[in-house]
């Protein structure tokens, strides 16, 4: 799609104003007939990377000529998938959007796999065998010795009861298989490498008896330190009765989860989190839904 979708987004708002607060290509227009369809949006992945790629960006991120296309609260790339598969058709008129000149089933695809990047994971979990994901979770995985889920676990790490709720499927992938990652806001990804997270960092406390206690940095000042201890519980500290305060710069969050699991636990792994939390309510904001975490 040698295209700007903001341009092109912009006319066909103008001229499909029926279709403006509606989503998913519901009524007003055609319906997606692969929303949902995992098989089907992996295959829309695969040819939006052959053809959309060098305009639009990886995943939908941005690139030098068309804006990023992953945020659902934008009216500019359009509202609903009849939108997208209008401009994707039909390209706009005097735009270097240009008709791709491709099967109706396959821009149905792409438009399907965009709509995956707009909504967050439990809009679109991942394919696998759930039940088999959760017992690599609270077993060989050992995610619930740091994590809470459900009321289980441990509480060195963010709580993943509404993991699905509040992040994309790719950025849970990402938190478990990339070193440096970081969560974009609305919009895409516009920075070439990803900086480390800068929460949940290890901290070693030496008290002035000389006692030792490890744990998670949870806030700090000039005065004090509060922590969660590898015990999970709550410790909190005077810093002018203190030793030695070491904060590590780097999380205890493994990112080698695709080596440490076989290729079917990890897939399953993410069938299980792609899974877990609550839609968020529709609000009244510009798109019709609400802005998500990528």
């Amino acid at each position: 799609m040698r295209a700007s979708l903001f341009v092109a987004g912009l006319l066909v708002v103008c001229s499909a104003g029926p279709l403006l607060g509606q989503r998913g290509g519901g009524g007003g227009g055609p319906q997606n007939p692969f929303l949902g369809n995992t098989q089907a949006i992996a295959e829309g992945d695969a040819l939006y990377h052959k053809t959309c790629t060098t305009c639009h960006g990886a995943n939908g991120g941005g690139g030098e000529i068309g804006p990023a296309i992953v945020a659902g609260d934008r009216m500019d790339v359009g509202v609903s998938d009849a939108q997208t598969f209008n401009v994707i058709k039909n390209g706009v008129q005097g735009t270097p959007m240009r008709p791709q000149g491709l099967p109706d089933s396959d821009i149905w695809k792409i438009v399907a796999y965009i709509h995956s990047l707009r909504g967050t994971a439990i809009d679109n979990p991942l394919p696998g065998d759930i039940a088999h994901g959760e017992a690599v979770f609270f077993g060989k995985g050992q995610c619930s010795s740091c994590h809470m889920l459900g009321g289980k676990g441990g509480l060195t790490a963010p709580d993943l009861s509404n993991i699905a709720g509040r992040r994309k499927s790719s950025s849970i992938v990402d938190a478990l298989t990339k070193e440096q990652h970081r969560v974009y806001g609305s919009g895409g990804a516009h920075l070439q490498s990803l900086p480390t997270m800068d929460s949940y960092l290890p901290v070693h406390v030496t008290t002035a008896d000389g006692k030792t206690v490890d744990g998670i940095l949870l806030n700090e000042d000039g005065y004090s330190i509060q922590m969660i201890g590898s015990d999970n519980q709550l410790h909190l500290f005077d810093r002018a009765k203190l030793r030695r305060v070491v904060v590590e710069p780097k999380s205890l969050m493994p990112t080698d989860y695709d080596k440490r699991l076989s290729s079917d636990e990890f897939k399953d792994l993410m069938a299980y989190l792609t899974r877990q939390g609550y839609k968020a309510p529709a609000s009244a904001g510009r798109g019709g839904g609400p802005p998500v975490e990528q």
